[in-house]
């Protein structure tokens, strides 16, 4: 299939590091204080590229595609874990003599920012130090989690023989459900040629494990939240069926004085259905607590 010069060139200005023997693609951009953009299931950082620009224009960013997903390494013989992305973030800051971020996580990533964030309520050794985080539509609270049928079926005993068969209309169908209005055929096309890279449709089912693992790790990943020690915002596309409103009232039941920005028209992926409206959103949350946050290291 044909692909956007600007799909081209993401890739073509990337770069790789290497974790626990595999190559890790990454885009790192900009200057400023270091945004770590965490991407979500199934896709990868090129989620972040319509928003991309703006971000780099305040900010050095940072975006990785975690192991298993996009143009990184999927190794099918792997122990994927979202304990192990958050190594792998780790890893790569530390590559980069980078210890102080903020932190903007989708989905998948909403959970490894919460490791990273727990790492550093509980002073563990090796923790960033965050200085804020920023989130978007992800299974915060797994009581309020509503995986789709698809998702269900992947991650059970079928899920393997289900993967080897998943084509792409499979797939269109699923995106077009966690969308409030049909997404582009070019930037289907694009995820699904990312999740196509090495045959990425065989690891889904073990890259699933994240929704047990949320359950598991429920008390831990979601402490820091409730007793939060640093600017925490939601901004939530509402029409998300998966992780919207049901994750906006949990957010605010749980969380004291909440900081959620409702999307009304967007879904699951508001940074690439509404992007305006999530920089919008999140440089006015920056802005807010710029005077609390003290001054930060780069590189």
């Amino acid at each position: 299939m044909p692909l956007t010069p600007a799909f081209e060139s993401w890739r073509r200005e990337g770069k790789t590091f290497r974790h626990r023997g595999h190559a890790i693609f990454y885009r790192d951009e900009g200057q400023g204080p270091v945004l770590l953009a965490i991407h979500g299931f199934p896709s990868a950082s090129w989620d972040w590229h319509p928003m991309w620009s703006a971000l780099t224009a305040r900010y050095r960013v940072i975006a990785p595609d975690m192991i298993g997903y996009g143009w990184s390494d999927k190794p099918r013989r792997y122990a994927y874990s979202l304990m192990d992305q958050a190594a792998l973030h780790r890893s790569l800051l530390r590559a980069l003599a980078i210890d102080r971020v903020h932190l903007f996580a989708h989905d998948y990533g909403v959970s490894v920012a919460c490791e990273l964030l727990a790492q550093q309520h509980l002073a563990e050794a090796g923790a960033l130090t965050i200085d804020s985080l920023c989130l978007l539509n992800g299974g915060v609270f797994p009581e309020t989690h509503r995986p789709l049928v698809i998702q269900r079926v992947l991650a059970s005993r079928v899920g393997p023989i289900l993967a080897r068969l998943t084509r792409k209309s499979d797939f269109e169908r699923g995106f077009r459900r966690i969308f409030a209005e049909p997404p582009a055929q070019d930037l289907l096309d694009e995820l699904w040629r990312l999740l196509r890279h090495q045959d990425g449709r065989r690891v889904l089912p073990k890259l699933l494990g994240y929704m047990r693992e949320r359950r598991v790790h429920r008390e831990r990943w979601v402490t820091p939240l409730v007793e939060p020690r640093i600017p925490i915002r939601l901004i939530d596309g509402t029409v998300d069926p998966v992780s919207g409103k049901s994750l906006v009232a949990r957010f605010r039941q749980l969380v004291p004085q909440a900081d959620v920005v409702e999307l009304p028209h967007a879904g699951h992926y508001p940074q690439l259905e509404d992007p305006q409206a999530v920089l919008r959103a999140f440089f006015a949350f920056q802005d807010a607590h710029a005077s609390a946050i003290r001054p930060r290291s780069g590189a």
